[in-house]
């Protein structure tokens, strides 16, 4: 469609105009110029787009030299079709280096105005190359969030400043600036670039000219604890060098306190990674024969801290062929004194509760997802604390030997805790209750509240929990009958 017929103003097709951005980040800027042109009918191929010269005019100021030259849209020139899509990817490629990218940007701006869902086409050249440099763009800022490190620098008033160099691939610099300002607000600090420098005092950001690497400091007394806490977490085991090449380019290394360990980390990963191998064989047990050994092995690991805190494991109970197991969280203060499971008030309520419900315990295996009693003193009373998931997890390899020795066929996990232990996940019990959830070896498990729940609370809130709990008991002794 030629420009006369689009809005109807004689533009001299001779006449070739020229915009000069007054810097390469300029999308505002551009935005502007290019809708008054597609206002005015003018083709691409009468535009040129001139950034400044060189990259010492990122931060100019002043207007845009031959702007007077350009046409000013009709009274009444229709809108410029956009969309949101355009506007999005157009704000991160106007930041790449390619010289061409205000060209192709007008191309694609003016052929909208005809294809309003052309950003829709990824087949079409000119939008798939718009997307590669905002994907390049975007690619850049990451680089830059993940890989600045600041070096503390004292000034002549004894206040810290801190200083990074990086060297962006593209004009992202004042774009990021924001990021840096949210993340290091309290800060006093700088960030130096080939292509333009920013600086923040706490309240105010400044733009500054480009630099260069000699202008920042060295490193710092941090650096090195810094670079003892990546030695100390680099896994050999998950060493995978062409990925680790890709998130982290080389080019990035002589900015990265931690780069210079890499080499002989990488150098090294096979033998420590040997190591971590044997030393996790040496630590594999074997399974215990049968309850008893079971007992004995708990009373004396020592896998996690709950352990150390002086109290005596508690075993599981009951028949070694019952066909339910009922585990509950960990033994409670009266559990731990009397060296037995759900005696206390939690027990004793469970007990009331399986007796109206036709469920023996007596015939059931009863234990707890951890062994140890965890608590916090009170004055002269230990209360409970809950494990963490990794205690549970960390317990979970005795409760496993108990469930294979035992071999129930219905498994009731009283409370999410208990849950955890018996699938190494956590789960909403509110959501799972009522249903019955596979193991792997064909038995079911039912999940529901555990009894100090029910003691918790009072009024009609007890009264409907209550009703809960009693109907998953009722539920868990049909399936027994059918077992």
């Amino acid at each position: 469609m030629t420009a006369q017929r689009r809005s109807g103003q004689n533009v001299s097709l001779g006449v070739h105009y020229a915009v000069h951005l007054p810097a390469p980040d300029d999308f505002p800027f551009w935005r502007e110029r290019a809708r008054g042109l597609v206002q005015c009918d003018v083709p691409p191929d009468r535009v040129s787009w001139i950034e400044p010269g060189g990259t010492g005019d990122l931060f100019a100021q002043g207007p845009a030299r031959g702007e007077k030259r350009l046409p000013v849209p009709p009274a009444g020139a229709p809108p410029v079709r956009t969309s949101q899509r355009f506007l999005t990817v157009a704000r991160s490629a106007a930041l790449h280096s390619d010289p061409a990218r205000f060209g192709l940007l007008y191309r694609v701006l003016w052929r909208l105005q005809c294809t309003p869902r052309l950003m829709e086409d990824m087949a079409d050249p000119e939008v798939r190359r718009l997307e590669e440099l905002a994907k390049s763009v975007r690619r850049d800022a990451h680089k830059m969030h993940a890989f600045v490190r600041f070096r503390e620098v004292m000034e002549e008033d004894g206040t810290p400043h801190f200083v990074a160099w990086f060297e962006p691939d593209h004009h992202i610099v004042r774009a990021e600036a924001a990021f840096f300002m949210r993340r290091f607000a309290n800060m006093r600090w700088s960030i130096l670039t080939p292509r333009g420098s920013i600086h923040w005092d706490g309240t105010t950001m400044r733009e500054g000219p480009p630099a260069r690497r000699e202008d920042a400091p060295g490193g710092d007394p941090v650096e090195a604890l810094w670079r003892s806490y990546y030695a100390s977490i680099f896994n050999p085991a998950r060493l995978k060098v062409g990925a680790m090449l890709s998130e982290m380019p080389r080019k990035y290394w002589k900015n990265l306190p931690e780069a210079e360990l890499i080499p002989q980390l990488i150098a090294g990963a096979q033998a420590r990674e040997a190591a971590m191998v044997a030393a996790g064989a040496r630590a594999e047990r074997v399974r215990p024969a049968s309850l008893a050994e079971v007992a004995q092995g708990i009373a004396a690991c020592r896998d996690c801290p709950i352990a150390d805190c002086g109290t005596r494991a508690v075993a599981g109970e009951g028949p070694s062929c019952a066909t339910l197991m009922l585990v509950g969280e960990q033994p409670g203060d009266q559990e731990e004194i009397a060296g037995r499971p759900f005696v206390g008030p939690a027990g004793q309520l469970l007990d009331e509760h399986l007796a109206r419900a036709g469920i023996d315990r007596e015939a059931a295996y009863v234990t707890n997802a951890v062994k140890h009693f965890k608590f916090a003193w009170r004055g002269r009373h230990r209360l409970h604390q809950s494990p963490t998931a990794k205690e549970i997890d960390t317990c979970r390899w005795w409760l496993e030997a108990e469930r294979v020795l035992v071999q129930p066929r219905i498994v009731l996990a009283l409370g999410a805790s208990a849950a955890r232990g018996l699938l190494g996940r956590t789960l909403n019990v509110t959501r799972e209750r009522g249903r019955a959830i596979p193991l792997d070896d064909g038995a079911e498990l039912w999940v529901t509240v555990h009894p100090s729940y029910l003691l918790r609370l009072d009024g009609e809130a007890r009264a409907q929990q209550e009703r809960l709990f009693a109907a998953d008991l009722a539920m868990v002794r049909r399936r027994l009958g059918e077992a």
